[in-house]
C-alpha cells in the first residue's frame, strides 16, 4: 500500500460573509491527512465545520484558501480528476427523486463507467442487502427518509472507488442494517478504500473509526486514535447505576454537581463524571445509601465523553471581587 496520504488537508480556511456582521470563519486553518484504507472520523458539535469541510474535499465548495488534495490531486485546481475518485453521500444530496431506487443504483454506475451485466448484478446484491426489493417501482421521492438513505448509501458499494465520503450514513436506519452497513465500510477498508465520516452517534466513530479528527469553531481540538483521546480525558469515569427506584431530584442533582453527561434510562442513571476515583467512589457509596443499588458498573471514559469535555463550551469566568483602591 502507498505510504502516499489518500487525503491531504493543508492549513483549510473558509469564511462565508454576511451581511451586517463580521464575516464567519466557518473553518479555520484545519490540517490532516489521511492513510489509504483507513476509516478517519471527522467529528464536532453542530455548526463546528465539518460539513463545510466535507463539502471542500469533495468539490463542493472552494475554500478561502489552504491546500486540499485527494490521491494526489488538488480539488480546486484538478476537480474533475478528484471527482472521478471518490464516492459521495452528503445530507441534502446524493438521490434522483424521479428515479427508482434500482435506476438510482445503475445510472450511479454509469456515471463511474459500469454498466451493462456487471452494473445489474451489483445493484442486484445491493438491492438485497439494503432491503429495497418492494420499492423496486417507487420513485424515491415517494420513499420515506430512512429508504432515500439507504439508496444513497447502497451507491457506494456500486462502484470501486479509492476514497468515500460519508455524512450521517446511519441515518433512519435499523439497528440491523447499521451493522451490516458498519461491517460492510470495515470489509471496503480492508481493500484499501480511504472512508472518511462524520457522525454524531459517537458509539459508531468508536467502533469503526482507525484515525479521528474533533474539531469545534473550526479549529481542531483533538487528534488521534480512539487510545490517545481517551488519554486526553484521564479522570473521566463513567458509572451507571441501577436502583429499585430512581431517587427524586437525581438528575438535577448529578448535573448541578458539573457531570459531564448525565443519562436516566427507566431505574439506571448513567453518569460521565470528571473528578479523582475517590471521589467517585465516595459518590456511589453516598447514593447507595438514596435506595436500594441493584447493579453498579465504574468504567473508564469512552469516546462520548472525550469529545463532550473537549467541546463543551467553558464555563463563564466569576467577576473580581474586592475594593478598589
Amino acid at each position: 500500500m502507498s505510504s502516499a496520504p489518500a487525503i491531504a488537508v493543508h492549513d483549510l480556511v473558509k469564511v462565508f460573509p454576511r451581511r451586517g456582521q463580521d464575516p464567519l470563519r466557518a473553518v479555520d486553518g484545519v490540517g490532516f491527512t489521511v492513510a489509504p484504507g483507513a476509516i478517519f472520523g471527522l467529528l464536532g458539535p453542530n455548526g463546528a465545520g465539518k460539513t463545510t469541510t466535507l463539502r471542500i474535499l469533495t468539490t463542493l465548495a472552494r475554500p478561502t484558501s489552504g491546500r486540499v488534495s485527494i490521491l494526489g490531486y488538488d480539488v480546486v485546481t484538478a476537480a474533475l480528476d478528484v471527482r472521478r475518485r471518490i464516492s459521495v453521500v452528503i445530507q441534502e444530496t446524493a438521490v434522483e427523486l424521479f428515479l427508482s431506487p434500482r435506476d438510482n443504483l445503475l445510472t450511479f454506475a454509469r456515471f463511474h463507467g459500469i454498466a451493462g451485466a456487471e452494473a445489474a448484478r451489483r445493484a442486484d446484491r445491493v438491492i438485497e442487502l439494503f432491503g429495497l426489493g418492494e420499492h423496486l417501482g417507487q420513485k424515491v421521492q415517494d420513499l420515506s427518509g430512512g429508504f432515500r438513505r439507504r439508496v444513497q448509501v447502497a451507491k457506494i458499494l456500486m462502484v470501486e472507488t479509492p476514497v468515500v465520503f460519508l455524512d450521517e450514513f446511519s441515518t433512519g436506519m435499523d439497528p440491523i442494517l447499521k451493522r451490516a452497513v458498519m461491517d460492510l465500510l470495515r470489509a471496503e477498508a480492508k481493500r484499501g478504500r480511504t472512508i472518511v465520516l462524520t457522525t454524531q452517534i459517537l458509539s459508531e466513530a468508536e467502533e469503526l473509526c482507525d484515525d479521528i479528527l474533533i474539531i469545534n469553531h473550526g479549529r481542531e481540538v483533538a487528534r488521534g486514535d480512539l487510545h490517545s483521546l481517551k488519554l486526553l480525558s484521564q479522570g473521566v469515569y463513567e458509572v451507571a447505576l441501577t436502583f429499585d427506584r430512581v431517587p427524586d431530584g437525581l438528575e438535577a442533582e448529578m448535573t448541578a454537581r458539573g457531570a459531564l453527561r448525565v443519562h436516566v434510562s427507566g431505574n439506571t442513571v448513567e453518569l460521565a463524571l470528571k473528578e479523582d476515583e475517590q471521589q467517585v467512589l465516595a459518590l456511589v457509596s453516598e447514593l447507595a445509601k438514596r435506595g436500594r443499588v441493584l447493579r453498579v458498573e465504574l468504567g473508564g471514559a469512552s469516546l462520548e465523553d472525550v469529545f463532550v469535555e473537549l467541546t463543551r463550551p467553558a464555563l463563564p469566568t466569576p467577576p473580581a471581587t474586592g475594593t478598589r483602591g
